[in-house]
């Protein structure tokens, strides 16, 4: 119940809301709640705590924020500079905050910054923020619980900013610091800063904005397309630079607490709003391209910031309330957000409203949110993967209420979550694990061959891997999808911190060994796959390795592990020429134990006088182009089963006799049944019902979408499975096989 008081209030600073507190319980429990109480009674009301109007309405919010000639923007930036520090930081430098400056100045300052957050370069980083977001829940997805919002949101959210403004880890802890100092700064003009704690917050904000010159100062030149580096870079009509280096400075520090904490607190409010809304939760987890929904109906329902601020330059009538000229208005968007005027059931959590984005979450006009478009993507993104990865996930207390209390921005500090742990092994079967790593060297290893080392920024530990293994490398592809491409990892398991991948430029190929040779320097950052196996190396008393051309990579860890064992192996490897043939440096220790078979010198390999005699307790391992490997399963026949074992770059050829037919698959742990048709793969029957599948080459040579059999009889059109395991029936690939003729039904365990 909301009380007003007018003749308690001075002239012109009526009415007031006495329901009203910025401070309260109620109000960090639901801000939009709590100002929903004083709405109908006081739409726009004086708050003495603020000094300041409030403004609730969403047409009068609207109209705030539609008209900066009426209603300036310069008071958000009117911080108290501490005399020591005037000297490197003027007072008017604050002032050109870009959430505290009207046209021109923000026109200016706005339009150099935006070039760094065009929606298409966002999108594009979509593949990096999911890698980076399942290297953070590879840390803690074992412990069964964790504080969400420092251990996976604040820190998936960091990491971003930290690549988009191309800054190395050495500066984490002071821009995770400087993010918490700019709000400060930001809202000790209207909520005083009291001492020691004024001193202090300035004290870090300044000598932080010190170092970001000196980066600064350093990429005026750079061709770069770091935040940083766009904003340093850019020029004005007569060449000059369009910024000076204070101003970009400033607008770091701004990018570094909005581009941050906003999307964190929000990605978290989330993991509230579905743990009390099971419907909207399961249909986002069964139709992932809901997951920007959820976002959307978050921020609407619960804005990271709650208010924006602005000083009328005139007096104004809102909704019959005179504001005079100099007053501060405090526009509340999380009521707007619910208007009930605007808004069919503002309080429900709905992720299928007809127009999600409808809301003022990222306030409107010329201060729509620089960085909506980075918010977008990654909220989503980082949603999507952490209930992919952890689909039992809950709070322990929703009505905890941990917050850095400021009426602006409440600051959510923690939010406890629990798992089942069990979620850990069953992900691994519905989700592709990525990581972002760095190009650390790059070396010509033989005439159109490079080899990539590469490995974690941070310097961090790799997934653990044996011999065999490949990773999928996303390649750019300029303003296309990246490729994903298999590479095998041919350095020593045994080191934690690198991969090494081979990679032939293959000038008529499909395009993507040629984007990698172009693009992946020292420096570069990429996306890979976890490692995963398919050809690994199984025990055995002696080894016979063949390889031809690239295909020299996966064998070198498997020497390596066949020396560790103590086997007794040999190795022969063909190429073209013996320019082309990479890693003869690394193989001239062993001797005699390699032979060397360059075609223009001594034609191809002899196969059958390789493997014309069986060998007891031997395997032969070979890798390499399709016509080598053709050849080694028709010279390796006679041999007992499976002692052969073969890695295909591309698929092998399937000769059909019958034309295929359709067929049904159930799959189990869900219960749907999908009929497959004559032209499409089990794969694409499943994804068109929705199912959660996963892939990666789509042509049976990877690994990944490799599914158990429950019943009925698989036709193997894979290049994976060996003979035996083909037999067995106990696995298939869904991206090329099929039921059996005469086999109407499969059903499968996913």
């Amino acid at each position: 119940m909301t009380t007003i008081d007018d003749a308690a209030r001075p002239a012109g600073r009526c009415p007031v809301a006495h329901g009203f507190d910025a401070m309260g319980d109620d109000y960090y429990r639901d801000p939009a709640g709590h100002l929903a109480e004083v709405r109908d009674a006081t739409p726009v009301f004086w708050y003495p705590y603020l000094n300041a109007w409030i403004v609730t309405k969403r047409d009068d919010c609207l109209e705030v924020l539609s008209d900066w000639k009426t209603y300036s923007s310069a008071a958000n930036s009117s911080a108290d500079v501490p005399e020591k520090y005037q000297d490197v930081y003027p007072p008017k430098l604050v002032a050109k905050m870009i959430v505290g400056q009207d046209p021109p100045g923000h026109t200016e300052a706005r339009s150099v910054a935006q070039r760094g957050f065009i929606k298409e370069r966002m999108d594009r980083l979509q593949p990096e923020i999911e890698a980076r977001a399942h290297r953070i829940i590879d840390r803690f997805e074992a412990n069964g619980s964790a504080n969400l919002l420092e251990e996976y949101s604040l820190e998936l959210t960091t990491q971003t900013i930290m690549a988009l403004l191309g800054l190395d880890y050495e500066y984490e802890p002071m821009m995770r610091q400087l993010r918490d100092d700019l709000f400060s700064v930001l809202s000790s003009a209207h909520e005083p800063l009291p001492e020691p704690k004024r001193s202090e917050v300035w004290d870090r904000f300044v000598r932080a904005n010190l170092v970001l010159r000196e980066i600064i100062d350093s990429r005026r030149d750079s061709e770069a397309d770091d935040i940083i580096s766009v904003m340093a870079s850019a020029r004005k009509d007569d060449g000059s630079f369009a910024l000076p280096t204070p101003q970009i400075a400033l607008h770091v520090s701004e990018f570094a607490a909005a581009g941050t904490d906003t999307t964190a607190q929000a990605m978290t409010n989330a993991v509230i709003f579905l743990s009390r809304n099971s419907g909207a939760l399961q249909d986002a987890i069964a139709e992932p391209e809901l997951w920007p929904r959820v976002f959307e109906e978050t921020v609407r329902r619960r804005p990271s910031s709650t208010f924006t601020s602005r000083r009328a330059t005139r007096a104004v009538t809102l909704s019959d309330v005179t504001v005079e000229e100099g007053d501060m208005i405090w526009v509340a968007l999380a009521s707007a957000n619910t208007d009930p005027e605007h808004v069919e059931r503002p309080f429900e959590f709905d992720i299928h409203r007809p127009d999600p984005t409808d809301h003022l979450a990222f306030t409107a006009g010329r201060h729509t949110c620089l960085g909506n478009p980075l918010a977008r993507v990654q909220g989503a993104t980082g949603l999507r993967v952490l209930f992919e990865r952890l689909p039992s996930l809950r709070p322990d207390d929703t009505a905890e209420l941990d917050f850095l209390r400021m009426a602006l921005l409440p600051v959510r500090r923690s939010l406890n979550v629990h798992w089942d742990v069990a979620d850990v092994e069953r992900s691994k079967e519905r989700t592709v694990r990525t990581l972002n790593l760095e190009v650390l060297d790059r070396t010509e290893a033989s005439d159109g061959v490079v080899t990539l080392t590469l490995g974690h920024p941070d310097g961090g530990e790799l997934p653990t891997w044996r011999a065999g293994a490949h990773v999928d490398v996303h390649v750019p592809n300029g303003e296309l999808e990246p490729f994903v491409r298999q590479y095998s990892l041919s350095s020593d398991p045994g080191e934690t911190n690198v991969y090494r991948i081979g990679v032939l430029k293959e000038v008529s190929g499909r395009g993507g060994s040629e984007a990698l040779h172009e693009t992946l320097l020292p420096g570069s950052r990429v996306t890979a796959s976890w490692p995963r196996n398919n050809f690994r190396l199984a025990p055995s008393l002696k080894y016979i390795f063949v390889a031809g051309g690239i295909g020299i990579t996966p064998i070198l860890a498997m020497i390596r592990e066949a020396e560790r064992a103590g086997a007794d192996w040999e190795l022969v490897y063909g190429g073209r020429t013996r320019s082309s043939m990479a890693f003869l440096s690394d193989l001239a220790k062993y001797g005699d134990r390699v032979t060397l078979v360059p075609q223009d010198e001594l034609g191809i390999i002899d196969l059958p006088g390789l493997l014309g005699e069986v060998r007891d307790d031997t395997l032969i391992y070979a890798c390499g182009p399709e016509p080598l490997l053709r050849a080694a399963e028709e010279c390796a026949a006679h041999w007992p089963k499976d002692s052969l074992r073969l890695e295909r770059f591309a698929p092998k050829v399937v000769e059909r006799t019958v034309p295929d037919t359709p067929f049904d698959v159930e799959f189990a742990a869900s219960g749907t049944t999908v009929t497959v048709g004559a032209d499409e793969s089990i794969l694409d029957a499943a994804e068109r019902q929705g199912l959660p599948v996963i892939s990666s080459c789509k042509t049976g040579t990877c690994g990944t979408c490799e599914t158990p059999i429950v019943a009925g009889q698989a036709d193997h059109r894979d290049s994976i499975l060996t003979a035996s395991e083909q037999e067995t029936n106990e696995t298939m690939m869904i991206c090329v096989s099929r039921a059996a003729v005469g086999c109407p039904k499969l059903v499968l365990d996913r």
